[in-house]
């Protein structure tokens, strides 16, 4: 059965997350700050301190198409590895636009869409968000208009194809349309963007029009929040509670949303499962962040935010796990990492794809490359139980499938995919530019 609320953890906490701060006045953003950019309700759920918020019908209507998700034993791969442990993935894969993003990407158009909003704008990553956003702007009659990272734009033509079948304007970041993209390409001709950048040009675009509104498919807390949906269906649909549970996070919302309904008898003193977060080397915020305010975006619109950041300026290489390419964390995930409520880990490409064709070839769904790490993290520890007898329940959370993500795939296959060490340099030269 489909959720019929979604779960806010903040009012669980034991301690609040530091609010955003306007970068002029260092004063915590109120309502009226971000109202050019979002839709009232979506702002109320922002700073809600209620524990349940409803699925209005309408989202309902429209999460039916897909959900239910299917939980599923992962026994193939159990018994390729030999392992006593028990593993079980929820595959948000079936979704309209092959991942977990319409989970948070419908009740955004809808809530745009009530309040008379005609066009949102956005970023996307490797395209997931992108192609949910589009998706669900098709499903309310509002316009789309999407920023794709350069790197993702020209190693994934299919995703941005599937962005205008939706029927959404699709554009290479940085772009010649904003002002904050054209700075970026003056500077550097060649730049392969970033999820930074891409945001500076949504939001650029959103804020100069009174008829539209951005939308973001990651780190803020309503984003999180819409994602819960994932964690809510799969606690009704195990048959045993889970040892630890484990997920890949760039800006966050797929971990959080898998987690955080695990976490909640644990804050409520009642037990519960080791929480993994897995990042990828190139881009490791948790791991080799820091915590402090920054911009959420590169040309410094947004509010500063209370998170784990490689700094504003960073701009990771061209992994293939383009979803992952932040430099910032979710606010609420750093603040609870802060506390100690979740481990993070970093994983390399390789082994990232080296699991996703292991998975592929026993449990025979292709994932896409961002749930390639969690999928090594939970080989790794699958292994780890097989050296010492331990039955661990695994839970991961398999947010894609990687159809359209085969070029990477290719290139692991050939011997062409090689590992990125990030030079510390690189982080403490970004990180020298945190507004003070």
């Amino acid at each position: 059965m489909i959720p019929s609320h979604w779960y806010n953890i903040v009012p669980d906490l034991p301690a609040p997350p530091p609010p955003p701060l306007h970068p002029a006045t260092r004063q915590p953003v109120g309502p009226d700050d971000l109202a050019p950019l979002f839709p009232m309700e979506l702002i109320g759920q922002e700073m809600s301190r209620e524990r349940f918020v409803a699925v209005p019908q309408e989202v309902l209507d429209v999460y039916r198409l897909w959900r239910p998700t299917p939980l599923v034993r992962a026994r193939r791969l159990e018994k390729a590895l030999g392992t006593p442990a028990r593993i079980y993935y929820k595959y948000e894969g079936v979704s309209p636009a092959g991942s977990h993003k319409p989970n948070t990407a419908v009740p955004q158009a809808y809530y745009n869409a009530r309040e008379g909003v005609r066009r949102l704008t956005t970023e996307t990553g490797a395209g997931q968000w992108g192609s949910a956003l589009a998706f669900a702007c098709a499903q309310f009659g509002l316009e789309c208009e999407v920023w794709m990272v350069r790197a993702s734009y020209d190693q994934k033509p299919y995703r941005r194809s599937l962005m205008r079948v939706y029927g959404a304007a699709v554009h290479a970041s940085p772009s010649a349309v904003t002002m904050s993209g054209s700075k970026v390409l003056a500077e550097r001709p060649d730049s392969p963007g970033s999820l930074g950048i891409a945001i500076s040009e949504a939001v650029e675009a959103a804020a100069g029009a009174d008829d539209a509104r951005y939308a973001l498919g990651s780190v803020l807390n309503h984003v999180l929040m819409h994602q819960t949906v994932i964690g809510e269906e799969a606690l009704a649909q195990l048959d045993e509670l889970p040892d630890l549970v484990i997920g890949c996070t760039g800006g966050g919302s797929n971990f959080a949303g898998l987690a955080f309904p695990f976490l909640r008898g644990k804050l409520a003193g009642e037990g519960g499962p080791v929480l993994r977060a897995v990042e990828p080397a190139a881009c490791p915020s948790f791991t080799r962040g820091r915590y402090a305010y920054d911009f959420g975006d590169t040309a410094g619109l947004t509010p500063l935010l209370k998170m784990h950041t490689l700094g504003h300026g960073f701009v990771p290489d061209p992994i293939h796990a383009g979803g992952l390419r932040y430099h910032g964390m979710s606010p609420l995930l750093s603040h609870m990492y802060e506390l100690g409520l979740f481990e993070a880990v970093t994983r390399s490409q390789t082994e990232c794809f080296e699991a996703g064709v292991t998975f592929a070839r026993t449990e025979g769904i292709v994932p896409a490359p961002e749930p390639t790490h969690a999928l090594a993290e939970t080989i790794a520890e699958a292994l780890r139980c097989k050296e010492s007898g331990e039955a661990k329940v695994i839970l991961t959370a398999l947010c894609g499938h990687g159809h359209f993500d085969l070029a990477a795939y290719d290139r692991y296959l050939s011997g062409e995919m090689t590992d990125f060490t990030l030079p510390q340099e690189r982080i403490d030269e970004a990180l020298s530019e945190l507004p003070g």
